[in-house]
């Protein structure tokens, strides 16, 4: 029985996840850097841990300081919400091993699924080792991220390794993890995605499909 729930994240996923547990009757814990002292997703928890530094890889990106967070409020749960560690298997595992609830995918299915470049090759999509001028326009992409952030869209060859070292910048910045991948851009497709559900008891449900076409900057608006 989850009776506390730490919310590794902040913004409006954090007070999604706490409005949730409120109509739960769970309690809520929110973890925060020095910039978002005052943020709304402290002010709404019932308990806010500080984490010390402004940065997310001295804050939000430290698993372990997300753990001791989650231990010292009294947390028997943690939820990562998305971005920041919630595609980090070892973050998984940490929570897991300090004998907390996670709430989340197992870590082997992150491990196999975060990375969009084992994803892919999973399914037998192998990225670009080469680019040519046929190739173009191509995306290079951050593979463990996520929200729009450590991509940029290349439409010539001259502009290939300024874009892979802004977007390795990017991606470690944002996610910890500077690796990328380029593929092929679609020029004006559809981003359709179906949203997959699962259980522990091996119950999966596909919750329909939604068209995600409508973004800027890559971040999807509707």
């Amino acid at each position: 029985m989850i009776t506390s729930v730490l919310v590794a994240n902040r913004g409006e996923i954090a007070c999604r996840i706490f409005r949730t547990c409120r109509e739960l009757g769970i309690r809520t814990v929110a973890v925060h850097s020095d910039a978002d002292d005052t943020a709304l997703h402290t002010r709404v928890a019932d308990q806010a841990v500080r984490l010390p530094g402004a940065a997310p890889a001295d804050t939000y990106l430290r698993g372990d300081l997300v753990v001791k967070a989650a231990l010292a409020a009294g947390a028997d749960a943690v939820h990562p919400g998305y971005g920041f560690l919630s595609e980090n298997a070892d973050f998984a595992r940490a929570v897991l091993d300090a004998g907390l609830t996670w709430i989340g995918p197992p870590p082997e299915a992150i491990e196999a699924m975060a990375s969009k470049t084992r994803a892919k090759q999973l399914m037998g999509l192998a990225p670009l080792t080469e680019v040519t001028e046929a190739d173009l326009p191509v995306l290079v992409k951050a593979a463990a991220g996520g929200g729009g952030r450590g991509m940029r869209v290349v439409r010539r060859l001259d502009e290939l390794e300024a874009a892979l070292e802004g977007a390795r910048a990017e991606a470690t910045s944002a996610f910890g993890d500077g690796e990328v991948f380029i593929e092929p851009y679609v020029e004006d497709g559809r981003h359709v995605e179906v949203q997959i559900l699962a259980d522990t008891h091996g119950t999966v449900w596909a919750l329909g499909t939604r068209d995600c076409s409508l973004q800027r900057r890559h971040q999807k608006v509707i």
